[in-house]
This record gives C-alpha cells, sequence and structure tokens, in this order.
C-alpha cells in the first residue's frame, strides 16, 4: 500500500474521483449487492441526476462509475498501481462539479498498489468480475436496459485513456500489454466467452475510433440536465 502522488490525485479529482472524505456518503459499492437497497438506490439517482426515466438513471450512474473503472486502468498502465480493497471501501456522495450537483466516488488513498508483471493478467479480471460485472448483474435486476449499454457507459473513458497512452511513447508498450489482455476472451472467461472490450471496439486501436460513434447503444446522456449528447453516439 502507497501514497498517491499529487499527479495522481488530480488525474483522479478530473474523473470525479477523490480521496478526502465526504460531507455525506450516499451508499457504499457493497450496498447494490444487497437487493433490498435497490429502490433506495433507485430513488437517490433519480434524486441526484434529475431525470425521472429509469433507463437514464441507470445510464447516468454507470458513466458516472466507469471513470472510477477507467482510472483503474489509467493508474495501471501509468503507474503499475491499482485500487485493491473491499468494494465496502467505494463510497459514492454528492460534489459541485461545473455548477451542478454531482454523483463522485469516494475512496482511500492508501488502498493502491503496486502490481507485479505476473499478476497483470489476474488483476484485470479481478476488476472486471468484482467491480463491473457484478455490478452490471444486480443492476439488471431493476431495468430492463441492455448489458452493452451499461458496458459501453464504462468503455467510452477507457477507450480515450487507451488512445491518450499509446500515443505516448512513455506509456506505450505498457498500454499495450494492458490492451492485449483486455481484449483477449481468456480474461473475461469466468462470465462471458468472449472480450466485450474487443467486441466494443472491433479489435481497431483506440485512435482510429475516438473520434466516431463507436458506440452500439445510446446512453441518454443528452436528457440528464445540464450534459450534452455522447460524442460516441450512434444516433448522430
Amino acid at each position: 500500500m502507497g501514497t498517491l502522488s499529487k499527479d495522481q490525485r488530480q488525474q483522479l479529482n478530473a474523473y470525479s474521483v477523490y480521496t478526502d472524505e465526504p460531507s455525506t456518503v450516499l451508499f457504499r459499492l457493497d450496498q447494490l449487492q444487497d437487493d433490498s437497497f435497490l429502490p433506495d438506490f433507485m430513488n437517490l439517482m433519480y434524486a441526484i441526476s434529475g431525470v425521472t426515466s429509469e433507463t437514464t438513471a441507470i445510464s447516468y450512474f454507470t458513466k458516472r462509475y466507469g471513470m472510477f473503472i477507467a482510472m483503474q486502468f489509467y493508474m495501471l498502465s501509468t503507474y503499475d498501481e491499482v485500487w485493491d480493497s473491499d468494494v465496502s471501501s467505494i463510497h459514492f456522495g454528492a460534489r459541485e462539479e461545473f455548477g451542478r450537483t454531482a454523483l463522485c466516488i469516494f475512496i482511500k488513498e492508501n488502498d493502491w498498489r503496486i502490481v507485479d508483471d505476473s499478476e497483470r493478467e489476474e488483476v484485470i479480471a479481478h476488476i472486471l468480475l468484482t467491480q463491473c460485472q457484478e455490478i452490471i448483474q444486480q443492476l439488471r435486476k431493476i431495468t430492463s436496459v441492455s448489458p452493452l449499454m451499461l458496458w459501453e457507459n464504462i468503455f467510452g473513458y477507457m477507450l480515450w485513456h487507451f488512445h491518450t497512452l499509446l500515443s505516448n511513447p512513455a506509456t506505450e508498450d505498457q498500454a499495450r500489454i494492458d490492451l492485449d489482455i483486455l481484449e483477449d476472451d481468456k480474461v473475461w472467461s469466468k462470465f462471458l466467452k468472449r472480450s466485450q472490450f474487443a467486441k466494443y471496439t472491433g479489435g481497431q486501436h483506440p485512435s482510429k475510433l475516438v473520434n466516431i460513434p463507436v458506440r452500439k447503444t445510446c446512453c441518454f446522456s443528452k436528457d440528464v440536465p445540464g450534459w450534452l449528447q455522447c460524442g460516441f453516439c450512434p444516433l448522430k
């Protein structure tokens, strides 16, 4: 376990991930694994997003939460570090961003650790299963929305990160290793037959996809007050 640098904290903050304590904890990620909490979760999402549509509220949550997942891969490729604690340590709170109240994630700074090359595949598989798939499965209990939309809400940020990391000679080699793992069916095999990220990109280099509507689903960001239409929207 280590201490993050100022640059690392600033990068996390830019993606609405904070290492201080929220003034009020709205809920913890592990609470989503309790079916009885799901109605309360939905009411919180309606209130903080300002929408009344179930689909849009679920999409709002996964786009906000997706920034944390994207930062996992950014920190892994850039610093060989990963957040490593129980999902109960992921707290959600509200903070004003750009003049509006937004859902943000709060974690402890000392829960990050160095990752050895030998465990890289295992670490990525763990993130995909415990921080993504298991949460998506729970959300599917309260919505008919396609799981593809929820995955794509996470992948949009990751695509941009891999574009920038692969464009930087200092991070290119490690980012390529992590991207290859992410696109390998084997790392997804505990819960899916093939890599959802490879399906999302079609195996193309991220830099070829950052300016085109790569999504297959609409995330409804255009329906959230204060948000604009997603740059990857297939409806454009």
